[in-house]
């Protein structure tokens, strides 16, 4: 397995792509940090990656909330000692067309997902350079890249994800740290699995490979970039979107 010994964080990881990026580094070989909100609600994934024969770590944190990421990064840090995965997932939406989008409703999609990312990075940043090796994964979207309607807040924030992956994998690429990001298409969600059948069907027109994408798609992915097999491999924004964006 490719990530024996090595200790991963994955915020947003209670449930959806969160969980299967978690379990998927647990297959590999990865003792897994579940971060979510509630911490109660870790309990499945927990179960998954122990069941994997790997440890498991609950930890209740709120990305956008500074003093909260950086007393997890410190109990994992005195639990367990290193850490060598950061799986930023953690995201909300609040969507809404412009005219209409509240201020508070831009504010908290920035808040988590953008500002959520720079806290995480920033806590774990440290250890990553002390150790001189460390493998960070930010998930965008493809939103970020091609824009939505409905959705400027989520866009702009995934955007700026984009961003800020390629400047920290520049930065801290001396220090053997990577800093990548996946980008998802329309995953096969309970999000997806509400659309009418007429909106599924347009959607799937504008996907050459005819399918909504897993949450195994993006925990593969990830999975690779925090593998050695990536190691000449920062800075770069992974496409999982069945070729809907050949970016």
């Amino acid at each position: 397995m490719s990530l024996t010994g090595k200790i991963a964080v994955v915020t947003g990881s209670a449930q959806g792509i969160g969980q299967a990026i978690a379990t998927t580094l647990a297959q590999e070989g990865a003792d897994v940090v579940v971060a979510d909100l509630d911490a109660d609600r870790c309990k499945e994934t927990m179960a998954r990656v122990e069941e994997l024969g790997r440890k498991a770590m609950a930890v209740s944190v709120n990305v956008g909330d500074w003093t909260q990421v950086k007393s997890m990064v410190d109990q994992v840090q005195k639990e367990w000692e290193r850490i060598d995965i950061l799986v930023n997932n953690a995201g909300i939406t609040r969507d809404g067309l412009l005219l209409r989008m509240k201020e508070e409703d831009w504010q908290s999609v920035l808040q988590v997902n953008l500002t959520g990312t720079f806290y995480c990075v920033k806590a774990v940043l440290p250890t990553m350079s002390r150790q001189r090796n460390g493998r960070i994964v930010n998930i965008a979207s493809i939103v970020g890249a091609i824009g939505n309607i409905g959705q400027a807040n989520y866009a702009a924030s995934k955007a700026a994800v984009i961003g800020l992956t390629k400047t920290v994998a520049r930065e801290y690429a001396s220090r053997n740290v990577t800093v990548n990001a996946v980008a998802p298409g329309f995953i096969d969600t309970a999000m997806t699995q509400d659309l009418s059948p007429e909106t599924k069907e347009a959607l799937l027109s504008q996907i050459p490979l005819k399918r909504l994408g897993q949450a195994s798609d993006i925990a593969d992915a990830v999975s690779f970039l925090c593998s050695e097999k990536a190691g000449y491999i920062t800075g770069h924004v992974l496409h999982v979107n069945g070729g809907m964006h050949m970016g």
